[in-house]
């Protein structure tokens, strides 16, 4: 993929609901959509986050890096789901026992 423009598949939306932002992601999360997805997340007024990967196809180290600032923004108020890619991709950094990630 090129890396100076957006996956054209690459789509993150956000629903808020009771200070709960709730973000489905889908497509290709890396570079070039990482803030995005981070920015989508993190909306004015949200204490707590759900973010849904079960449609993201493939997750890089800047995708990582975005879910540990989420996870500092939100603490325990953020819990992840998880596609079977970012699962396998979780486990390989050793981020796949955090209380983030949801089975």
């Amino acid at each position: 993929m090129d890396q100076e423009r957006s996956d054209p598949d690459f789509a993150a939306t956000a629903v808020v609901e009771s200070g709960r932002v709730v973000v489905t992601v889908s497509g290709e999360v890396d570079m070039s959509t990482a803030e995005s997805m981070f920015r989508t997340a993190t909306p004015a007024g949200a204490t707590a986050a759900t973010v849904d990967l079960r449609q993201v196809t493939f997750f890089d180290s800047a995708a990582i890096h975005a879910l540990l600032r989420l996870s500092d923004h939100y603490g325990d108020g953020l819990t992840v789901l998880p596609s079977s890619q970012v699962r396998r991709v979780l486990e390989i950094s050793g981020l796949s026992t955090q209380p983030w990630l949801s089975d």
